[in-house]
């Protein structure tokens, strides 16, 4: 699913082959799982699993993270 389709404050892993960051901005890799909190122009605002703010192009490929507790 694209990123911009994703609701707010989702845990995500990153399945596109083309991650696209602004300039100087934290990389990502494809298979890192990051905290989606909201679209902010073209990129999207996310932290990672330290804390740290990244962003990706709002069409980035992602899937959601289930939770293991909700499984059941």
């Amino acid at each position: 699913m694209k990123q911009y389709d994703l609701p707010r404050n989702t845990q995500v892993i990153v399945v596109d082959d083309a991650i696209k960051v602004p300039v100087a901005a934290k990389d990502i890799a494809k298979e890192d799982i990051i905290n989606f909190h909201h679209i902010d122009g073209m990129y999207s605002y996310c932290t990672d699993s330290e804390g740290q703010v990244c962003h990706l192009a709002a069409w980035t490929e992602v899937e959601i993270v289930e939770a293991a507790n909700e499984q059941g």
